[in-house]
């Protein structure tokens, strides 16, 4: 009886949670308004990437509490309260177009202080082929390639802090330091996320709230004297994500322990998302992850592996993610991490 009051009200609020993003999804008062998409209204595109494999695999959901590592910081921060020594994470990944993305973090936690980490992701676009407009005799023109090259960059390096509050409440953010460059031209800023992760006792229920990528608005470049126009604003891609994890095994009195994990994103320049995940893992040894992710154009399934193994008295991690992309293909994810 008791098992069934904890899966019942599980399934309340789980319930409840999607009837209220589908009603702000579909929701119409008399005429059907114009839909308004906010699709391209931001730039630092670059920080929607999460490089961790685990993550990922497990539908780009950012509640991953179990064996918490430093990957936290790319997520929900407040997760780095639970590690109680040092944590080091290194990430890659072959994104789309021959693009390659790689991710580090390091974190340790101080009994009574909380949890500090350093971080640092860049994208490089590798060397692209210049392309200029051509004059055509009559008039007109076309692309010509001229046999130089140019090449672009992302980079965005943080400093992240998390604290447990009381023994069910965690809190977390990151401050970071951003940078795009292309062509030579490049532009700073900086960024702040926030993040609270609150665990319940109902069968480890854990419900979490982040809002992410807070920051000034950026020009690329000033004013232009070629073009006698003023500098466009660029937006920070700000989104704001509210989940729940439950552990339908929780590995308490067996080998086995099964985590399913519900969030909804709502993005500045775009459409609400919803990101579905579970986990399967074996003694604490095997993971098998997947996931998929809902009301996007192209992104879809999700899926991964991982291993957890001892040397001596260091903990290694092997994860790998495999994201489905449709017409853009797909991406391979890895990562290799070691707690100290």
């Amino acid at each position: 009886m008791k098992f069934q009051s904890k899966l019942l009200l599980f399934g309340s609020l789980l319930v409840l949670w999607m009837l209220t993003v589908a009603i702000r999804a579909n929701a119409q008062t008399g005429i059907s308004p114009t839909a308004i998409q906010r699709v391209g209204q931001s730039g630092w595109q670059f920080l929607k990437i999460n490089g961790d494999p685990r993550q990922a695999a497990m539908g780009g959901t950012f509640m991953v509490t179990d064996q918490p590592n430093a990957n936290a910081v790319f997520g929900n921060p407040a997760i780095l309260a639970k590690l109680d020594r040092y944590d080091i994470q290194f990430n890659s990944t072959n994104w789309l177009a021959d693009t390659k993305y790689f991710s580090f973090a390091l974190a340790k936690g101080f009994p009574r202080i909380g949890t500090f980490a350093v971080s640092m992701a860049s994208l490089d676009y590798g060397d692209i082929a210049e392309t200029v407009y051509a004059p055509l005799q009559g008039g007109g023109a076309y692309p010509l390639v001229t046999g130089n090259t140019f090449t672009a960059g992302d980079l965005a390096a943080g400093i992240s802090y998390a604290k447990i509050i009381t023994d069910k409440l965690s809190i977390g953010g990151n401050v970071r330091y951003l940078r795009e460059v292309i062509a030579g031209t490049g532009m700073t800023n900086w960024s702040i996320d926030f993040s609270t992760l609150y665990s319940t006792d109902v069968k480890n229920l854990r419900i979490a709230i982040t809002a992410r990528n807070f920051g000034p608005d950026a020009h690329l470049v000033g004013y232009s004297e070629e073009l006698q126009s003023e500098p466009v604003d660029i937006k920070m891609p700000l989104e704001f994500r509210g989940g729940l994890a439950y552990d339908l095994l929780d590995g308490a009195e067996g080998a086995h322990r099964l985590t399913t994990v519900l969030e909804g994103k709502l993005p500045s320049d775009g459409p609400e998302k919803i990101h579905f995940g579970t986990e399967y893992q074996y003694r604490n040894l095997i993971s098998v992850r997947g996931g998929y992710r809902f009301n996007y154009d192209e992104e879809g399934l999700t899926l991964g592996v991982g291993l957890h193994f001892p040397i001596g008295a260091t903990q290694c991690d092997l994860n790998y993610g495999y994201l489905d992309y449709g017409a853009l293909t797909h991406v391979n994810m890895f990562s290799f991490g070691l707690a100290l």
